[in-house]
């Protein structure tokens, strides 16, 4: 992600904090050799995942789907989603309410414990706690 002369730095890290402090974990894919690819931030709560694509500060895309979608990067239940400029964006999705489009508590317990592991091709992967 580079920064443009339109926003600077201390906007980008403004952007990152107010989503750090409303509870998002962050996870930097990169390339091959190395280069960063994107900033991805990721909150579970409620019955709901909110995940926030940064790849510029024009170029950013949010999402809400089910708690239970498979693969968060490319849902396929999306509930909410959003796409364009960084502060556009992520000032809808912290707007959202935390409630909403809650479904039915599920008989079982979701567990939103875990963590993120790199899997060596510059990506990584979002493990659950099981204990």
């Amino acid at each position: 992600m580079t920064c443009s002369p339109e926003i600077a730095p201390s906007e980008v890290e403004a952007v990152l904090g107010r989503l750090i402090s409303r509870g998002y974990r962050f996870v930097h894919p990169r390339d091959a050799s190395g280069e960063l690819v994107t900033v991805v931030g990721v909150r579970m709560h409620d019955t709901v995942v909110d995940v926030v694509r940064l790849d510029g500060e024009d170029d950013v895309t949010a999402t809400r789907m089910p708690y239970d979608e498979p693969n968060i990067l490319e849902p396929k239940q999306v509930l909410w989603q959003r796409s364009g400029d960084m502060n556009d964006v992520v000032g809808e999705l912290l707007e959202l309410p935390d409630d909403e489009y809650l479904q039915p508590a599920p008989q079982t317990r979701v567990n939103s414990r875990g963590c993120w592991v790199p899997n060596g091709s510059g990506r990584a992967k979002w493990l659950q706690a099981t204990a």
